[in-house]
This record gives structure tokens, sequence and C-alpha cells, in this order.
């Protein structure tokens, strides 16, 4: 069955980084754009980074533009999300997307994702 399971979340000080993996299986990983979500407490979840499904394309949040990297390896089923620089805002449950059109649209279970000194 389609599984996306992510990892890498944690508590980090401000300033530090994290990298997020979101593990796939169940599907044609290639052929789906792959995109990572946010969804702080009392918040709407927010978009925060996609990635085509070649990789050839990526576009960002503005508030995580500049610290944050998308990226994939569809060897390996797997893409990735290099945070840097984090703020506390950055606290949020990061939750990994994939999209094909009207063929699929999977979602992950979340990893937490805070932001404190």
């Amino acid at each position: 069955q389609v599984q996306l399971v992510e990892s890498g979340g944690g508590l980090v000080q401000p300033g530090g980084s994290l990298r997020l993996s979101c593990a796939a299986s169940g599907f044609t990983f290639e052929n789906y754009a792959m995109c990572w979500y946010r969804q702080a407490p009392g918040k709407e979840r927010e978009l925060v980074s996609c990635i085509t499904a070649a990789g050839g394309s990526t576009n960002y949040a503005d508030p995580v533009k500049g610290r944050f990297t998308i990226s994939r390896d569809n060897a390996k089923n797997t893409v990735y999300l290099q945070m840097n620089s984090l703020k506390p805002e950055d606290t949020a449950v990061y939750v990994c997307n994939a999209f094909y059109g009207s063929t699929g649209d999977y979602w992950g279970q979340g990893t937490q994702v805070t932001v404190s000194s």
C-alpha cells in the first residue's frame, strides 16, 4: 500500500539546522511531484516547498526562501527538506505530500519540528 514516512524532526535551538526525509513506497515515486507542508498549533496548514517529478524545478514559501532546500533522490524514493537558520516560527508538524494530477494525492503522518532555546 502507499506509504509516506517522514523522519528527521526534533528539537533544535534557533539558528540550528535539521534535515527532514520522506521515504515513499507503494507508488511510482518518479512520476510524482513532492511537497512539504507544515502546520503549527492553531494555524492553517501551509505549503512550504515543492519539487517536480524529475527534480528540475522547485518553489518555496516566502518565509523559508534562502533557508530551506528541497531535494529528491528518485533512486531511493525519498524527498528531503534541508532546513537551516531555523527560527521559533518554524515550529510545526511537517508533512510530506505526493501529487500526480488526478492519479494520486498522498500524505504522510508528519514529523514534529520544534525550534526553541
